[in-house]
Order: C-alpha cells, then structure tokens, then sequence
C-alpha cells in the first residue's frame, strides 16, 4: 500500500500488477527452479537409512537415470502448471493449478536431493523442457478452462503411469528412492482427481497419443543426459 498527498489529505492507493512484473516474477521463478535453490514445503519423504554398498554401481546409475527422469518431469511439470495459470483468469481452476505447481516444487526438491545421495545431476537440458513445457501450458489455456482441466488431469495419468513402472523397476533394495516415488504417486492422483472433479474432459484420442510420445522423448533423453 502506498500513500499519496493532497490538499484535501492522504490518498492511499495499491499499485497495479502490470504484465511486465508477472513476466519478471514467472521468470524469477524459472531461473530459482532451475538453478536448484527452490526449497519444499514439506519434509523429505526418504525415511529408509542408507546403507553403505547397498546399491551396485550399475544399480546406482540406474536409479540416478530414472530419478533424473522424475526430476525433469517435476520441471515440466512446474513450467507447464504456471503456463497454464498465466492466462487462465477463472480464479477457481486458476488457484487449483497453483497449488499443485506449489506441490510439484517439493517433488522437484526431493529428486534433486535423492540425485546428489546416488552423486549425480539433473538434466543438463532442464531449461529446454522448463521453456517448451511453458509455453505447451500457455496453449493449453487458451483452449478454455475444461480443456485446460482436461489437460492436467491427463498429464498426471500418464505421470502416475510413468511412477509406476520406475516402482518395478527400481532396485528392490532402494528404498529411499522407492518412498519419494510412491509419495509423488500419491500426490499426482490427488492432482488428477481436483482437475477432474473441477470440471476437466477428456482429450481427444491423438492429443493424449502426442503427449505420450512427447514424454518418451523427454524420458529417453531425461535418462542419460
């Protein structure tokens, strides 16, 4: 609140959010996302100890690649949920994707943890999923607030898929990497249910198949690179 003078006394005023602070706010947001100094909300799910030599050194890269992945997809998840938000103007579906961008970031912080425990590195091309998956959100929105509900719940369907098969194929001793993964599970059902129960449709056939073939891109490379 800011206050102006005149002859008939204070004038109080708010100052207006211009297009100019959203873009410089979205893009402070980025550039925290990926540079890895965000910080989680809650605590870090991994409870299991870790024992020393648990893990083979081809164990440990498998699972470093598959919890690469997930943290790739909690950068995409997070560009894609504030790209929705930006244009969206219902407040209700506006707020709900939000929230769940607020709980994709403890996800992310949790990955980047559980990477540097196995001592390896997110994904040197997380700025090019974060922009790409920016500005897919972008579109998605403006197709309209069901669509735009539609695609979310979507996306954490082919997420909760995505967790799933890494539950499989885990190292069965890896426990630590096991409790963040049924964590975020949990979480992305809870995402797909409010986007479907706050009026969500289903996507047309050969946009679910696109997606799909999107994210097997980004998982292939998200894997190694």
């Amino acid at each position: 609140m800011s206050t102006a003078l005149s002859r008939s006394g204070p004038v109080s005023f708010l100052r207006r959010t211009s297009p100019l602070d959203a873009l410089l706010a979205e893009a402070d947001r980025a550039l925290r996302v990926l540079s890895n100094s965000a910080t989680a909300g809650r605590p870090y799910p991994a409870k299991a100890p870790e024992a020393p030599d648990t893990l083979s050194v081809q164990e440990k890269r498998h699972a470093a690649g598959l919890m690469r992945v997930n943290h790739v997809g909690e950068v995409c998840a997070q560009a894609l949920y504030r790209g929705q938000a930006s244009v969206c103007r219902e407040p209700a579906p506006r707020e709900l994707l939000l929230n769940a961008a607020s709980e994709e970031v403890d996800h992310l912080v949790w990955c980047n943890e559980r990477l540097t425990e196995l001592n390896s590195r997110p994904s040197l091309l997380n700025p090019v999923w974060y922009a790409g998956s920016f500005a897919m959100g972008v579109l998605a929105s403006v197709a309209g607030v069901p669509k735009n509900l539609g695609f979310m719940a979507e996306t954490e369907r082919q997420v909760e898929a995505h967790l799933e098969e890494h539950l499989r194929t885990l190292p069965v001793q890896d426990e630590r990497s096991r409790e963040i993964v049924r964590k975020m599970k949990d979480d992305e059902a809870e995402h797909r249910a409010s986007a479907e129960r706050a009026g969500g449709v289903p996507l047309p056939g050969p946009v679910k198949t696109a997606m799909r073939a999107m994210s097997k891109v980004m998982t292939t490379t998200a894997y190694w690179i």
